[in-house]
This record gives structure tokens, sequence and C-alpha cells, in this order.
């Protein structure tokens, strides 16, 4: 992830979780995501798991299931972090 995280980004994020997060926690947990987590499916599901934690926002198994799917089957960049955000929020 840039050192500049897009402010319109993390406004979204606050906005449709309703909750503010502040951008270095955002920044923390993105720190830690890498390609090997994105391919693993237990890695996946703790990290979503962590960002609705953060949020304070439930996901149900269901939720967990389709967004990991997603994921995997995009081949997605792990540092194209925004990308992952942005379809998290879709759910």
């Amino acid at each position: 992830m840039s050192k500049n995280f897009p402010k319109d980004t993390l406004k979204a994020i606050n906005q449709k979780s309703g909750k503010s997060i502040s951008e270095n926690a955002v920044k923390k947990l993105a720190s830690k995501v890498n390609s090997e987590t994105m391919q693993s499916e237990a890695q996946l599901r703790q990290l979503i798991k962590q960002v609705a934690a953060m949020a304070k926002v439930p996901v149900s198994e269901g939720t967990i299931q389709d967004i990991v799917k997603a994921v995997k089957k995009s081949g997605m960049n792990p540092s194209n972090m925004e990308a992952l955000m942005k379809m998290m929020m879709k759910k």
C-alpha cells in the first residue's frame, strides 16, 4: 500500500462501517498482508475477521466464504489493499 493511503478510500470505509477507523490502523493491518496471505484460505479468513473486528461489523460465515472465493478467483495483488477493501465493502 502506498504511503499516501487515499483519503477517499478511508472516508468510504468509515462511512460504510459507520465507525471511525484510523489511517494508521488500516496501514498496520495492511502491512501484514503478503502474497501468501492471498493464497491461503486460513490467512484470508483471519484477515477478513480482523477487518470486521476493526470496523466492529459482524460478518457471517457465508460472507467470509464469498470474499475468500472472490479474492482467490481474482488473483488480486496483495500490494493493492485499496482494491481488497473496496471488494469487502461491497459485501
